[in-house]
C-alpha cells in the first residue's frame, strides 16, 4: 500500500509567476539565475542529474518558455509541471498550506517598512505581560545583520531584538544564555496570542549564540508560532482517517500542529534528509512523510548566495537519488516548492514564482503535466492517491499518472 513522500526545496521557484509583476518580482527565477550565476564562474553548467531526469528543467522551461543553463539530461522517468499560486501572498504558510488544499485568499497582517514599525499598543501589552525592560530592533531586518548589530546591547540589557520583514510575521532574536531559549519561546508564545486579531500569519524565535558581534549565530533552535489553516488541509484529512502524517523540520509549526501526527526536527540539509531517509526505511503504509528543507531559502535565498545555493542543490539531488532508490515500488515521492526566493534579485525577500511539482515512482514514465494553476493541485491528488474526500481547491493529476497501485 502506497506512501506519499513530499520534499519542499523551501525557496525554490522556476521563473516569474504570471501576476510576479503586483509583487515586484516579475523577471525573477530563481533556478535560472542561479544556474546562469554558476556558468559564470565556475565555466561549466550546474550538474542536478536526478532532479532533471525527473523533469526539474522542463518544468522550468514550460513557466518560462526557456530551458535553465544546467547539463543536458532530458526527463528519465517521473512527471513534472510548474504551478503557479492563487494565494494572495508569496510566504511560507501560504504556500504550504496552498499545496495541501487551502490557499490563503484572505490578506495577512503587515508592518511597514518604516523606523518603528510595531504598534506602541501591541509593544506595551508585550512588554506587561512578559515583564521585558523593553525592545531592540522595531523595525524590518535581515535576521543576521540585526544580530551582528544589536546582539551585544541585547546581552547587557535583557531587552529582545524585535524584527520583521515583507512577510506577515514578528521575529524575535534572543541569545539562549544570556536570555535563555525557555524565556525566548514563553515570550513568542505570548506575542502570538496578542497577535492573532492583527492576522499575523507567524510569531518566530530566532535564537542564537556566540560571546560578540563577530561570533552570533542562529542555532538550529528556531521555532514558529503559525496561525492555523482556516480549513481541514489534506493532511488533516489523512490523519482523522487514522493514518500517520510525518512532518519534519518545521513542517509541524506551518501548520499550527494540525494534521501531524508525528514531528521531527532536525537542522541542516543533511540532517533533514537523513532524518526523512531514516522514515523512508521504517514508515508504515498508507503514511505521508512531509519534510520542509528550509535551508534553501534561509541559507541561500534570503542572504543572495546563488553559488551557495547551487552546491546545495547538488548536494540534494546526490542524496535524492538515494533516496529514490530506498522507495518502495508503489511509493510516490513529490518535489516541489513554497515559493521563490532569487538569490540574485534586489532585497531579500522572497520572490512570486512558478514552483516545480515533481512526482516520482520507480520505472514511471516521463510525463508532461503543463501548467498547474494552484499549488493544490499536488492536495488534491494526494487526497485521490488515499481515497480521502475531495477538496476544495486544486484538480488532482493522478489520472494521468502510470502508477503500479494507489493506496486505497
Amino acid at each position: 500500500m502506497a506512501r506519499a513522500i513530499i520534499l519542499v526545496t523551501d525557496g525554490f521557484g522556476i521563473g516569474s509567476a504570471p501576476d510576479a509583476a503586483a509583487f515586484g518580482d516579475d523577471g525573477a527565477n530563481t533556478l535560472g539565475h542561479i544556474a546562469e550565476t554558476y556558468l559564470a564562474d565556475r565555466g561549466e553548467p550546474l550538474n542536478l542529474p536526478v532532479l532533471s531526469g525527473m523533469g526539474l528543467a522542463a518544468a522550468s522551461a514550460r513557466a518560462t518558455g526557456k530551458a535553465p543553463v544546467l547539463q543536458d539530461h532530458a526527463p528519465a522517468g517521473g512527471a513534472y509541471a510548474a504551478a503557479a499560486e492563487i494565494s494572495t501572498g508569496k510566504d511560507t504558510p501560504s504556500g504550504h498550506w496552498e499545496m495541501t488544499g487551502v490557499p490563503v485568499l484572505f490578506d495577512w497582517g503587515y508592518y511597514p517598512d518604516e523606523p518603528n514599525c510595531f504598534p506602541q499598543s501591541f509593544l506595551d501589552a508585550l512588554k506587561q505581560k512578559t515583564g521585558v525592560p523593553g525592545f531592540l530592533g522595531n523595525r524590518h531586518a535581515s535576521g543576521t545583520d540585526i544580530i551582528r548589530e544589536l546582539g551585544e546591547d541585547h546581552c547587557r540589557t535583557g531587552m529582545p531584538i524585535c524584527y520583521t520583514s515583507a512577510d506577515s510575521v514578528f521575529q524575535v532574536a534572543a541569545h539562549e544564555e544570556t536570555f535563555g531559549l525557555e524565556a525566548l519561546y514563553a515570550f513568542c508564545e505570548t506575542a502570538r496570542e496578542l497577535l492573532y486579531d492583527d492576522n499575523i500569519g507567524r510569531v518566530i524565535a530566532r535564537p542564537f549564540t556566540g560571546d560578540g558581534a563577530n561570533t552570533f549565530v542562529r542555532t538550529g533552535n528556531r521555532r514558529d508560532y503559525s496561525i492555523s489553516p482556516p480549513s481541514p488541509t489534506v493532511l488533516d484529512l489523512h490523519a482523522e482517517a487514522g493514518n500517520a502524517v510525518y512532518g519534519i523540520g518545521k513542517i509541524s509549526d506551518i501548520f499550527a500542529h494540525s494534521g501531524v501526527t508525528t514531528s521531527t526536527k532536525a537542522t541542516g540539509l543533511d540532517a533533514l534528509m537523513a532524518t526523512t531517509l531514516a522514515h523512508v526505511w521504517d514508515c508504515e503504509d498508507r503514511s505521508i512523510i512531509f519534510t520542509n528543507l528550509v535551508n534553501f531559502d534561509q541559507d541561500f535565498g534570503h542572504r543572495r548566495n546563488p553559488l551557495g545555493f547551487a552546491d546545495a542543490l547538488k548536494g540534494f539531488d546526490s542524496q535524492l537519488g538515494e533516496l529514490n532508490d530506498a522507495l518502495r515500488d508503489d511509493d510516490l515521492l513529490f518535489v516541489t516548492s513554497d515559493h521563490g526566493c532569487d538569490p540574485t534579485w534586489e532585497g531579500t525577500e522572497h520572490t512570486r514564482e512558478f514552483v516545480p511539482i515533481l512526482a516520482y515512482q520507480k520505472n514511471m514514465p516521463a510525463i508532461d503535466l503543463g501548467i498547474r494553476d494552484t499549488f493544490a493541485d499536488l492536495g488534491q491528488t494526494i487526497a485521490s492517491l488515499f481515497g480521502l474526500a475531495p477538496l476544495n481547491y486544486g484538480t488532482s493529476f493522478l489520472p494521468q499518472l502510470n502508477l503500479k497501485g494507489t493506496a486505497v
